[in-house]
């Protein structure tokens, strides 16, 4: 079971999917992709925001950049990963390799709950570094809801279970 959690920033995305996993049963591991810049304080009280809500019997592991890697190494149980955003940003030029990625999450057995950021529902980026996350983001976004057994959109802390494409 492959669940994708998509939403906005402050959108609940984040607490639904830990909900999910709770009911998705132990052991639970939480796959951490954000990381906290010392001088980023909004940043530290986002993660300890997001550790606080979490059961104490679960176990998080700290993937930083290296999201496909840690796929690997924890086949079974559930498994928690939050968010793909910050996996992305995390590589150079946000070069990610959405093929190993969508492999990565396919070889799993235990059951697995993706929250990614669904970025293109804001104002068209000013950058192009800005429009260029968005890029990618709907493309690894299409990529895993793509695979996924379950795909839900979280506006405003609700939860819209997302149909499965029409067969072309």
């Amino acid at each position: 079971m492959l669940v994708l959690v998509l939403g906005g920033t402050r959108s609940g995305k984040s607490a639904v999917a830990e909900a999910l996993a709770t009911r998705l049963g132990p052991p639970v591991t939480y796959v951490a992709t954000a990381w906290a810049d010392p001088d980023d304080e909004n940043m530290a009280a986002r993660i300890a925001a997001h550790q606080a809500r979490r059961p104490a019997d679960w176990v998080t592991v700290e993937a930083g950049g290296d999201l496909v890697g840690t796929l690997h190494s924890y086949p079974d149980g559930t498994l928690l990963v939050d968010a793909l955003g910050p996996w992305v940003a995390a590589h150079p030029d946000l070069a990610v390799d959405v093929a190993s990625l969508v492999i990565a999450l396919q070889g799993r057995t235990g059951p697995t709950v993706v929250v990614s950021e669904e970025v293109g529902l804001s104002v068209h980026a000013p950058t192009e570094l800005g429009r260029r996350f968005a890029d990618v983001m709907g493309t690894l976004n299409q990529a895993v809801a793509a695979v996924a057994t379950d795909v839900q959109l979280v506006v405003a802390g609700r939860v819209l279970p997302l149909p499965p494409p029409e067969p072309s």
